[in-house]
């Protein structure tokens, strides 16, 4: 017997206990790190499903990005197959409660993606029964994957993708993840150089092909505000959280001694900061005015939205967005509000939500990573200035959404073929 599949029969023989064995060392180190306990009745299968039928489409996200990229596919399957329940599940807290909150009143049943322990696997897909399995971006588990070639279940990655990290590691374990990919019944990639890199680690080269990206199936909102700003140039600071606003205003502080009428949409992401807001607009010079009392910039350097709804078409009126979320540790927003209407996003180095989407805006010059508020202004300044800089972002940002728009459509097909 070679060393491979010694490794491969002793991972398949893990056991649901000898993991619940382990589960108060590793609580233990996520309570270090501020982490909430591992769900593992969950995880493990270990609890009531609901009776979907016969007819189930799942999906799978493992965390907060992956989970968002899922949203136009899901209300369209939801429209296109009326006939299927959709299960949904994920492989972190986070995602977890995202996913409650996104999808709760759309899909059929949301819950946690089963620990690659093989009796854990075969109960989960024994209870839910799916009829098809789509896995978003890259999941490769052993055992889950025997359990679906023994049960007849197709299971694919969509919107495949392998960051550079990753794809070392996977290098030194291809042996043992190439059995895994070879029962995987199609694999689509987000690029070429995605769908190199699974062949290279063990994929059949026959199942992979590439899709282009989920996460760019965006489209524009029309834009029927109208906030006066004439012939201005506008920043706008969206999805703001505690401590950024101070930051933002700093920054456009410096800006309007280079550009006088800069005018500014500060968007914090929830409502009920911004009385917390106002206060720190009250200890500067500058001249605001709330959404809510229909202010514009006929009188106002600044324009607070505290509306509910109205940021994604807003970005429209700007002509750079700074996206919130990214000097804390919130992870950063979606870049992508910006991006569909030509506009350069500029964010602060915590994107973890958001990390493949940046590295895509930043090849084409469309986003900029900034480390702090002196190259946030740096970076700012330029492309409000210089109009080189400029251009090339904008048409940075319509490239990107040229080139990776089509996934939906290309799943939706693939869809048809299988389930109609």
């Amino acid at each position: 017997m070679s060393l491979q599949e010694m490794l491969l029969n002793y991972y398949k023989s893990i056991t649901p206990q000898t993991v619940k064995n382990f589960v108060p060392v590793f609580d233990y180190f996520r309570k270090r790190k501020n982490k909430p306990p591992i769900p593992i009745r969950e995880r493990l299968c270990e609890v009531p499903y609901p009776d979907l039928g016969d007819k189930v489409v799942m999906l799978h996200g493992v965390s907060v990005g992956e989970i968002i990229s899922l949203e136009n596919l899901i209300k369209k399957i939801k429209s296109e197959f009326p006939e299927y329940k959709i299960a949904l599940t994920t492989g972190t807290v986070t995602g977890q409660d995202i996913a409650k909150k996104k999808y709760g009143e759309i899909v059929d049943f949301i819950t946690y993606f089963p620990l690659d322990v093989y009796e854990s696997c075969r109960r989960f897909v024994k209870k839910l029964s799916p009829s098809i399995i789509l896995i978003a971006e890259t999941e490769i588990w052993p055992n889950f994957a025997e359990v679906c070639k023994e049960r007849k279940i197709p299971l694919y990655i969509i919107n495949g993708r392998i960051s550079d990290e990753s794809y070392k590691s996977y290098l030194k374990f291809k042996d043992f993840l190439k059995p895994a990919l070879r029962k995987y019944s199609a694999i689509y990639c987000q690029s070429e150089v995605d769908k190199d890199r699974f062949i290279a680690i063990g994929a059949d080269p026959k199942v992979c092909s590439v899709m282009k990206n989920l996460k760019f199936e965006i489209s524009k909102k029309e834009c029927d505000i109208d906030l006066k700003a004439g012939d201005a140039k506008v920043l706008i600071a969206g999805s703001t959280h505690k401590g950024e606003e101070e930051i933002v205003l700093k920054v456009y502080n410096q800006l309007k001694s280079k550009i006088i009428d800069l005018k500014l949409i500060l968007a914090p992401r929830h409502n009920n900061r911004i009385d917390e807001v106002l206060k720190v607009l009250q200890k500067t010079n500058f001249k605001y005015g709330l959404r809510t009392k229909n202010a514009t910039f006929e009188n106002n350097d600044i324009v607070v939205i505290d509306t509910l709804g109205e940021l994604s078409k807003l970005y429209a009126l700007a002509d750079v967005a700074f996206i919130g979320g990214s000097f804390n540790k919130t992870g950063g927003h979606n870049p992508l509000e910006a991006t569909i209407y030509s506009k350069p996003a500029v964010s602060g180095p915590s994107i973890k939500n958001f990390r493949d989407i940046y590295a895509i805006l930043q090849r084409e010059k469309a986003a900029y990573i900034v480390k702090d508020e002196v190259d946030m202004g740096r970076v700012l300044k330029s492309l409000l200035l210089e109009s080189g800089a400029y251009n090339q972002a904008t048409e940075g940002c319509e490239k990107c959404i040229q080139d990776q728009q089509g996934a939906l459509e290309f799943v939706v097909g693939k869809l048809k073929e299988i389930l109609k």
